[in-house]
């Protein structure tokens, strides 16, 4: 069992632009059951062009998430920013997001998790659920969580989307156990 209990901790979803309702609420439904936690959103008020790389046409991951630990939110909390641009840190061709390991922010992008990315079709539901995915698995890097290697397990590392697709909305044995042991946020 995570050591957290619900009302004394919260997780915050920076929401830069704009996403549907019902996207956000799936997102925020998996996140407080998973981290047994109160989530709560706010708006960012951000210009991301200033994060925009032109010779790669990409937004620097980096750049954002020094951003979000820059913003004023205060009590005991682990910050994500949502955002749907296409992410980039200087070492990888592109990320779905990336987190401060042990720290308190993280970023998540929907960018390359819809089917249509891929040439497939459209599926609200498959890309609710990767999105999901991906917050969980930044915010366990928050926690200090690292790679696990259980296939299952949503601490499990994605490179493509498939990998994303292998892996459930929730952590293994090991990894909750890891969480359980670690100081409360």
């Amino acid at each position: 069992m995570i050591n957290m209990g619900m009302n004394q901790h919260t997780i915050t979803l920076v929401l830069f632009g704009q996403f549907s309702k019902r996207l956000l609420d799936t997102v925020s439904d998996a996140v407080s059951h998973e981290f047994l936690c109160v989530v709560n959103r706010r708006e960012a008020r951000v210009d991301l062009s200033t994060f925009f790389d032109s010779g790669r046409r990409q937004y620097n991951g980096d750049m954002i998430l020094n951003e979000i630990s820059s913003m004023k939110i205060t009590g005991p909390v682990k910050v994500i920013g949502l955002v749907s641009v296409d992410l980039f840190i200087p070492i990888l061709t592109y990320i779905f997001g990336q987190a401060q390991l042990g720290g308190k922010t993280a970023v998540a992008s929907l960018y390359r998790l819809s089917n249509e990315s891929y040439g497939m079709p459209e599926n609200k539901e498959i890309l609710y659920q990767r999105f999901a995915k991906e917050i969980i698995h930044e915010l366990g890097h928050t926690f200090g969580l690292i790679h696990c290697h259980n296939l299952n397990c949503v601490m499990q590392s994605s490179t493509y989307v498939e990998d994303i697709d292998q892996k459930e909305a929730r952590f293994c044995d090991e990894c909750r156990k890891l969480i359980s042991i670690l100081p409360a946020f």
